[in-house]
């Protein structure tokens, strides 16, 4: 299995787990589809495991980290990228249709902690049109509740809201070995 270098050590309080595993970021990556001229912003980059191949195949990415530690060595890993932005904060309290402004919808990606998962996808779909579709890595359990269908036991207020705007694709099952994970 061939893994992204690890350097900052992830962070329980934050709800960290860096993704390391080449193939499934690949395999992310593809689902994705990112595409040169894509409005991308990727909430919590942490060490840059999906923000690499982002950028490769756009060349610009707008990055939300809440984490003030992991932000220098971001901006170190992608000083060639006069396009790659920075925005330190809470992506709960991120004004997407701010930055979305006048520009085009935005793509939002990333691999979220548990803990934040379900007010911040409330959160994004309060934006309505400022959002063009999002692509997260979520545990399981939220998938299966956002997936779920009408009657299930998992059937609830996130998947009604969610069905709603989106449609709502379980893609793959990212293994725990995938992961840097915290140490308790």
């Amino acid at each position: 299995m061939s893994q992204v270098p690890q350097q900052h050590r992830a962070r329980k309080r934050f709800g960290q787990n860096f993704l390391r595993d080449l193939g499934i970021i690949s395999r992310i990556v593809r689902a994705i589809g990112p595409r040169e001229g894509d409005r991308l912003v990727e909430i919590g980059p942490g060490q840059g495991a999906l923000t690499a191949p982002l950028l490769e195949a756009t060349g610009k990415l707008e990055v939300i980290e809440l984490d003030r530690d992991l932000i220098p060595g971001l901006r170190v890993q992608f000083f060639n990228y006069p396009e790659f932005v920075i925005h330190e904060g809470d992506a709960l309290k991120f004004d997407f249709a701010e930055l979305k402004g006048d520009g085009p919808a935005l793509r939002v990606v990333g691999n979220l902690p548990y803990n934040i998962s379900t007010p911040l996808i409330v959160h994004l779909l309060s934006m309505g049109s400022a959002i063009a579709d999002m692509h997260f890595m979520l545990q399981k359990e939220v998938v299966e509740r956002l997936a779920a269908e009408p009657g299930s036991t998992d059937w609830g207020r996130l998947s009604v809201m969610a069905q709603y705007y989106c449609q709502v694709d379980h893609l793959f099952i990212v293994p725990p070995e995938a992961f840097v994970r915290v140490r308790r």
